[in-house]
Order: structure tokens, then sequence, then C-alpha cells
């Protein structure tokens, strides 16, 4: 993070304090929305969070055709901060939008924290950006609006009257897992937050700005399901958390930060698997069980 978004952070957290707590309703969602050209979603701390799936690519993954929501929900949140916002997300970008989207990006006042993969043997290559930024809402739409064109991720659509099944027993999983997962295009995903308070230049982090191991299971057939998400680590259980995957025959598929500036500081290690459902979930409650997060949910 840079010391003028670091300065701002601070400040604004004052400000909010001597004030007695500022709140989204400073902030005309409305205009923000405009600006952005989507409808965002309203998430814990007041958090407005858009989504950006790549539902223009096909990417198949050993045999199986990944869902955008699976492994390809790009995503901006903003968490009010007065009449301002701290932006957070992460891009969902081919390789020929990278370089585009980052100029434009870094023109209108954003930071790049993160480029990398999340998934091995994709049928196409598909990188991750992530940004981060602060000031006023509309002005940070628009920006990412103006990058945004510079890429082929598709205008929002309506959600379908019927949403896909889900060709899973997700109460097992839920109960496995000890947390309930929520249905969204066809996946069934899973957030598990940490026990301890995060804070980015300082300020507290909800989980709705990306905090929480992400678990997503996609349905293939027989009681089996593709899995892929990131366990959020500190950096004594990266190593723990890896060689137990590894020993059940869960792919580590990418480590790597996504932040520059967090306490304490996090590394998302992100995975891949395609077996039995209730199997890969009982993996992922072990991994858990070596992780400070969060008990049931």
């Amino acid at each position: 993070m840079g010391t003028s978004r670091r300065n701002f952070i601070h400040a604004a957290a004052a400000a909010t304090f001597f004030a007695g707590g500022a709140s989204a309703a400073e902030i005309d969602w409305s205009k923000v929305d405009q600006a952005m050209g989507r409808t965002s979603a309203v998430q814990a701390a007041g958090v407005h969070r858009y989504g950006l799936p790549r539902s223009d690519l096909t990417v198949v993954v050993d045999g199986v055709t990944i869902k955008p929501s699976f492994a390809l929900g790009g995503w901006i949140a903003m968490l009010p901060m007065g009449e301002q916002a701290m932006a957070m997300g992460d891009l969902v970008l081919t390789d020929t939008e990278i370089s585009p989207v980052m100029k434009s990006l870094l023109d209108g006042g954003f930071e790049i924290t993160a480029i990398h993969n999340h998934l091995l043997r994709g049928s196409i290559p598909v990188w991750y950006m992530h940004v981060g930024a602060h000031g006023r809402p509309e002005a940070l739409a628009a920006t990412v609006r103006q990058a945004l064109q510079l890429t082929k991720i598709p205008a929002p659509v309506a959600a379908p009257a019927t949403p896909p099944a889900i060709d899973l027993d997700t109460g097992a999983l839920d109960t496995i897992l000890g947390f309930k997962g929520t249905p969204n295009g066809g996946v069934y995903q899973v957030s598990v937050p940490r026990a301890e308070l995060l804070k980015e230049g300082g300020m507290e982090l909800p989980v709705s700005m990306g905090t929480a191991t992400a678990i997503n299971f996609q349905p293939t057939g027989a009681g089996k399901a593709a899995i892929t998400g990131d366990f959020v680590l500190l950096g004594t259980e990266v190593q723990p958390v890896l060689a137990l995957l590894r020993r059940q025959g869960v792919e580590v598929t990418a480590l790597h930060s996504h932040m520059v500036d967090e306490t304490p500081r996090l590394y998302f290690m992100h995975f891949w698997a395609n077996d039995d459902a209730a199997k890969l979930a009982r993996t992922l409650r072990e991994a858990l069980n070596l992780t400070n997060s969060k008990h049931g949910g």
C-alpha cells in the first residue's frame, strides 16, 4: 500500500471515530451503481460488492467445464468510510487484457497488489489481478468501468428465475464442514472466516472484502464434485495445510498474497480436486482444523 493510501485510511478511521461513526448512508449508492454500470449487493459492514463473472470464457480443467461462479468470478467491493470508500477486488483476466487494464487502473489511482493464476491445466490461460484504491466511490466506480471496457467481461445479466440445481447432498457437506453454504450459479459455496481481527492499513476488513477461506463445490456427477477456492492462512499455517492437502490427494495450485499492508500477514492457498464430495469435504475440514478459523456459521 502506498503512503498516501495508508495516510488516507488512518485519517478516515480517525474521522469516523470522532464523528461518532460514519455510515454508508452518506454515500448515494445509486450514483455509484450508475458509474459502475452494475448494481451492487450490500453485504456485511455496509460493503457494496460488484460481481464481475467471466461468463464469456469457456475454461476446461481435467475435463470439467468451469462455471463462472466456481473459479471465474471477479469482483470489486467498496467499504464506506464517511463520504469516501476503500475499494478492493479481484479481476479475472486473459493474458492479453492484463497490461491495458493495469495501465488504466494505475492512471485512475488504483494500486495493483497481486497478479497470479489459480488453476492448472486450463484450456485457456486465465489470470487474477488484485487491486485496491481509496477515494470517492463514484470516481472509483468510473475508473473500474473504464478499465472493464478494455476487457471482454460481459455486461450484467439477470439471474435465471429458476437457479441451477446442485446435484450434491449439501446438508451433508454443511455438517462435515461445520458451515452452511450457499448455492450460486450451479456451484455450492462455503465461506469460513478467520477468528482474528484482520486489518488493512489499520482499518478492519470484513469478510466481504475477501478475507474468508472460500470453498466451492461444482457437481461432476454420481456424488462427485470438483473443488476449488482458497485457504486464508498465517505463515505458520501454510506448510501444515499444504502437507495435509497433498497427502489427501488435493492439489495445491497457487500460493501467494493478495494485499500488501495487511495485519497479520496473510497467504492465500488455492486448491483443486475432483472426487467424492463428502470425502473432499472431510479433507477440507481437517485442513481448517489446522488454522485459526471460526467454528460454525
